[in-house]
């Protein structure tokens, strides 16, 4: 009789070289991947803004001065141009870190609730006042979200003459240096070229007005200073 039933019997399974095979070409592809796509981005983390490459040049060149007083600052190793960063003056006419191109810039964010910013503004106002100049100024960004009476009277109060009056008080300021990594905290200042390209930056209060401050801004400025 002919048996019509069919058949039950499980189906051979591989070997297990044939699965460790097969999973080990599955690792060897993947990672393949990673490596072509993972390297790409590292070159071009690495490389950055072609424009601000010369920043990070400079950066290597002031590294040594980087001491003292200042020596929380982090040099830049990565050439990063910064966003075009949107503030108010103290008339309420709309200012950009654009505005500023074609000389080397201390960019400082500041509160009035900080206690080292306030302790660190008069510092500011008297590097402002040493160094000041067509190829350098302090640009002190107010974040105060509340009361914009109350920033001016605090520099009105402590004679801060010196510093130009800057804000945004929805502090957007803040989170678009931090979302390029260059806003930990309070205070933040970041050094900028002539090209608007991060040179250092520090979280935290410094003295600016020391001359080891002194020292590394008037390095930073030479490129500036010599047309370049």
């Amino acid at each position: 009789m002919t048996n019509d039933m069919p058949d039950m019997s499980p189906a051979p399974r591989p070997s297990r070289r044939a699965a460790l095979t097969g999973a080990a070409v599955l690792v060897v592809a993947a990672l393949g991947v990673v490596a072509l796509y993972g390297s790409e981005w590292l070159r071009r983390d690495v490389a950055g803004d072609p424009a601000c490459r010369g920043a990070v040049s400079l950066a290597g060149k002031i590294t040594p001065l980087i001491q003292g007083e200042v020596a929380a600052l982090t040099p830049a190793t990565t050439a990063l141009k910064l966003p075009d960063l949107a503030f108010e003056d103290g008339s309420g006419a709309s200012k950009k870190l654009s505005d500023f191109r074609g000389k080397t810039v201390l960019v400082n964010l500041w509160a009035t609730w900080c206690v080292p910013c306030r302790k660190e503004m008069p510092a500011l106002d008297r590097l402002q006042a040493k160094l000041g100049s067509p190829s350098f100024q302090v640009v002190a960004v107010n974040i105060d979200t509340r009361d914009p009476e109350k920033p001016k009277a605090f520099l009105r109060d402590a004679k801060l003459t010196q510093l130009d009056y800057f804000s945004d008080q929805k502090a957007k300021v803040f989170q678009d240096l931090k979302s390029v990594g260059r806003a930990l905290g309070m205070p933040t200042s970041v050094l900028v070229d002539a090209k608007g390209c991060e040179i250092a930056t520090i979280a935290g209060p410094a003295e600016w007005d020391s001359d080891d401050a002194l020292k590394l801004i008037t390095a930073a400025m030479q490129p500036v200073a010599a047309g370049l």
